[in-house]
């Protein structure tokens, strides 16, 4: 492994596109330029056949009918679609939502939003493994609860909640289940019909398909969901979202889900191999480092370490010319706090911002991870060597 080669292990952020995505994308960035809305002519024509092909391979990959897609713009979109379109639409049915701690900010701060309109939020609390209690779900519903919003898999420690658990008890309450399923689709079987979710937000880009371009997937049997429109201007999207589709994004985003469907099963089974290899290697050969959140319910491609008394931040100066991680979730890593989810487990601030969350994907080869360990393990040895504190806690003094 060359010093000097750049390795990408940030995988939750974002992913790269596939070369079969782009592939698929190009024609219709020039040949096939047309509006999906144009029905007038055959630029239009194409197009709208493009979108309804994506349409189809995006509903075959979660089991889900065609019409109950929504394309957004992404999933930060498709959250506010999904949290704010249920909240106006239900209003008089009640105003009170339940979600967790431990949410993407795209659901918490959409969250606050809905209290300064008038809405009651709960937010439960999670255990040291990153999991809700299910009881304490039960006893939180309520007359008003009109949507419980609780994310698949968490973007900073990959831990998965019990979405089937949940979605029972959603049933028997009446109330409507939404979820984040931003890092799950694509990486694992993600049905939400089996499992009693009626809303579920997730997007291209962390699949492997292009930026700007996600989706929401909203039921429309037993029950029918309605949302108010969050964009208005045209009514496309069943009206639920209107403005002019990105095709070239959608068929991208739908090339993406093609391949998924045909490849992550293979691919789970290698990454987690993967992600274990290099977790023992740090957790086995570097004193102090620890495992955040539960390693029986997460996903395979993510380890989230704290490494005591090391600053994360510097750490990642150690190696960072060389390897791609991150310290957190990609749209907080400018804030100095340390994660909200890690210390919502119960992690002290101190140990929280040890943490770095060390996410593979579908690139990521055997040789990259031997080099991170080499450089993780360096980096961690030259910092505690010049740290007074290393010392202390070495001595038993802290």
């Amino acid at each position: 492994m060359k010093k000097q080669q750049r390795i990408y292990l940030d995988y939750n952020a974002t992913t790269p596109c596939d070369p079969r995505v782009v592939d698929a994308m190009l024609p219709y960035f020039y040949e096939m330029a047309g509006n999906a809305a144009s029905r007038s002519h055959p630029f239009g024509w194409e197009a709208e056949e493009a979108v309804s092909n994506a349409r189809n391979q995006i509903a075959k990959l979660i089991d889900a009918e065609e019409r109950e897609i929504v394309f957004t713009s992404g999933a930060t979109e498709g959250n506010n679609l999904a949290l704010k379109g249920v909240f106006e639409m239900y209003r008089r049915k009640g105003n009170h939502i339940i979600t967790v701690e431990t949410e993407h900010k795209a659901v918490l701060d959409t969250c606050i939003q809905i209290e300064k309109r008038g809405g009651e939020v709960t937010y439960l609390k999670v255990d040291k493994d990153g999991l809700i209690n299910l009881e304490e779900l039960k006893s939180a519903i309520k007359d008003t609860t009109i949507l419980v919003s609780i994310m698949w898999a968490n973007n900073e420690t990959g831990v998965m909640q019990p979405m089937e658990e949940i979605g029972r008890i959603c049933e028997e309450k009446g109330v409507l289940f939404f979820s984040d399923a931003t890092q799950a689709v694509g990486k694992i079987t993600t049905h939400p019909k089996e499992l009693g979710i009626h809303l579920m937000a997730f997007t291209a880009h962390k699949m492997y398909g292009p930026k700007g371009v996600g989706a929401l997937f909203v039921n429309r049997k037993r029950p029918r969901v309605k949302l108010t429109s969050q964009i208005d201007g045209g009514g496309h999207e069943e009206g639920m979202r209107s403005g002019t589709l990105n095709v070239p994004g959608i068929v991208g985003f739908g090339k993406a889900a093609e391949i998924a469907q045909a490849e992550m099963e293979e691919e789970e089974i290698r990454l987690s191999e993967l992600r274990d290899k290099l977790e023992k290697a740090l957790v086995n050969e570097v004193e102090e480092c620890m495992v955040n959140g539960s390693t029986k319910y997460r996903m395979s491609q993510v380890t989230n370490l704290s490494f005591r008394h090391v600053d994360s931040e510097g750490l990642l100066m150690t190696f960072n010319q060389n390897i791609a991680v991150s310290t957190g979730s990609a749209c907080t890593s400018a804030s100095m706090d340390p994660s909200h989810v890690l210390t919502a487990m119960g992690l002290e601030d101190d140990l929280a911002k040890s943490s770095i969350r060390f996410s593979l994907g579908r690139f990521t080869t055997e040789e990259e991870i031997d080099f991170t360990i080499e450089k993780v393990i360096a980096g961690v040895q030259q910092l505690r060597a010049l740290s007074p504190v290393w010392e202390m806690f070495k001595e038993g003094l802290v």
